[in-house]
């Protein structure tokens, strides 16, 4: 394995999938956890990864891993691809729901964007303390954190250091993507900050990739998986599930700012049959089993520090323990709300605001109907 120096930039690495769960969408066999680690433990063998912890949110495996090799590298995701494709070999043993649904390829080509996973990655240089929070949705898409990272990096009156701490007050930088055209633009806040607003208002065309620092020595500030599953297929295939990575502190927000967001339990879209608008619930791995409609939407948010290319938790007998933001009783307030409002959008049933417009509908007979009753529309 090779030494580490403090020369080396740090890459993080969270590439997610759902390759099977036990009962329809609730979550992953614990046999295909367990081959995760196993196949990730031989890539900390032989030097592919410097550390990683395996674990899920729902019925997504979610591999975070700690490497040298930046962003992209095609060992460390041949790794990831490694470990869901022995995952899926259990789901379909155990004739599981939804075996290997998100690995749209047989064979490896490089890396897994566009094969199906999800991948979060940036690479920096520790500070002296490096707080990392990893985010974890389930039954939602990309754009569904666009509008908590513009209240971490654009609000004053969600992350108060954009106005008392000078290193955050001069903003930071957001790199937007058109998830359908494949194009990006990189805007500043915040002095750009109502040209921000006005792309990623649009949840279904645009989302928010990357926030950089303007401080060159700290670079990037958070990131996220921005994958569409759909539009790589063709077809509907499961929720993207997106993750996102942010570091806090000395120089970003800190990390109550980071969650303070999450208090507002937003509604995004996916849910049931990828069709519907939940409230966000906040909740613990445990806790993230989607039980009302396949739901609601669900989000963890774990911390490590990152120490010398390593992470590190509550360790206890060798084993990562991180801090599950989200499992204190304080949040309790915030899944009530969340359930009230997601049991309220259900009552409408078929109608909107329940369900997503025409275009965005994961399922929909609409086309079929119109093509079968056509003949019976009259002119007014």
């Amino acid at each position: 394995m090779a030494h580490f120096t403090s020369a080396m930039k740090t890459t993080v690495s969270l590439i997610k999938a759902d390759v099977g769960s036990v009962a329809g969408h609730s979550k992953p066999h614990p046999k295909m956890m367990t081959e995760c680690r196993r196949v990730l433990s031989e890539g900390m063998k032989n030097g592919t990864i410097r550390d990683f912890y395996v674990t899920r949110v729902g019925d997504d495996i979610n591999l975070l891993m700690t490497h040298t090799r930046g962003e992209d590298n095609p060992d460390v995701h041949k790794l990831a691809w490694d470990a869901f494709m022995a995952a899926t070999k259990i789901a379909q043993n155990l004739h599981l729901y939804g075996a290997g649904q998100d690995l749209l390829s047989e064979a490896f080509s490089g890396n897994v964007r566009g094969m199906g996973p999800g991948a979060a990655e940036m690479t920096f240089e520790e500070r002296k303390s490096e707080p990392l929070i990893v985010l974890m949705a389930d039954k939602t898409e990309p754009s569904a954190f666009s509008l908590p990272l513009c209240r971490m990096f654009l609000d004053p009156f969600t992350t108060t250091g954009l106005v008392i701490d000078e290193r955050l007050h001069g903003g930071f930088q957001f790199e937007i993507v058109n998830v359908f055209e494949k194009k990006r633009i990189i805007l500043n806040g915040p002095e750009e900050m109502y040209d921000i607003l006005a792309f990623l208002g649009d949840t279904i065309h645009y989302a928010l990739k990357r926030v950089f620092s303007k401080d060159a020595g700290i670079g990037t500030a958070a990131v996220v998986s921005t994958e569409k599953l759909s539009l790589i297929a063709g077809k509907y295939v499961g929720k993207d599930d997106p993750v996102c990575l942010v570091r806090s502190q000395a120089g970003l927000p800190a990390v109550g700012e980071v969650l303070q967001p999450f208090a507002f339990p937003a509604y995004v879209s996916g849910w049931m049959r990828g069709s519907h608008y939940g409230a966000w619930y906040p909740c613990s791995v445990s806790d993230s089993d989607p039980t009302y409609h396949d739901g609601p939407p669900r989000l963890v948010a774990l911390g490590f520090q990152v120490n010398d290319g390593r992470l590190v938790g509550l360790e206890e007998s060798g084993e990562h323990i991180p801090i599950e933001y989200f499992e204190g009783s304080c949040w309790d307030t915030v899944r009530e709300e969340a359930m009230k409002q997601s049991m309220h959008m259900r009552r409408h049933g078929p109608f909107m605001p329940a369900i997503l417009p025409p275009e965005e509908m994961e399922y929909t007979t609409l086309p079929a109907v119109r093509k079968k009753l056509e003949g019976r529309f009259e002119k007014l």
